[in-house]
């Protein structure tokens, strides 16, 4: 079985670039992820790096900006590469299946942290606690996935 989920904060924006044949979209950034201490014990931080394909992929570059909690679930993938001086370098990535968007809230203006496909900046209010936009608060071109549920769940 190879199964991973992380919850981390984004250490940059998400890098998106698109596939050469299908033209699907590929993201990849990198979460930092505390690892639990014991006491008198010195902080220690993992940063995986996390790739995610398709639709997703572009709603992360759309939607997600270096410090916003993330949710992550997929697989983990080692690989290999000779470097420019002929030495093999290897790698671990995590390849999701699933990002889920803990944090929302209002990016950053100016920089490369403007949404990038004419979207509103106000996803939340920037309510940095909240775990998901409500109401009007969110733009009209939120993917119908990402809308906020207004009934009561039922447990």
């Amino acid at each position: 079985m190879n199964s991973v989920v992380l919850i981390g904060r984004l250490t940059r924006d998400p890098e998106i670039r698109y596939t050469a044949g299908t033209q699907m979209a590929v993201a990849t950034f990198t979460v930092a992820i505390d690892r639990p201490v014991r006491s008198g014990g010195e902080k220690q931080t993992d940063f995986p790096r996390v790739t995610v394909f398709g639709k997703q992929a572009e709603n992360c570059e759309r939607y997600l900006a270096k410090g916003r909690l993330v949710g992550v679930q997929g697989r983990i993938q080692t690989g290999s590469y000779q470097n420019k001086d002929g030495v093999t370098v290897y790698t671990t990535d995590v390849v999701a299946d699933r990002v889920e968007f803990l944090e929302w809230g209002d990016r950053p203006s100016g920089g490369s942290s403007a949404p990038r496909q004419n979207t509103s900046s106000n996803y939340g209010g920037g309510n940095a606690g909240a775990s998901a936009p409500r109401g009007n608060d969110m733009p009209e071109e939120m993917p119908d996935s990402f809308q906020a549920i207004d009934e009561d769940v039922p447990f």
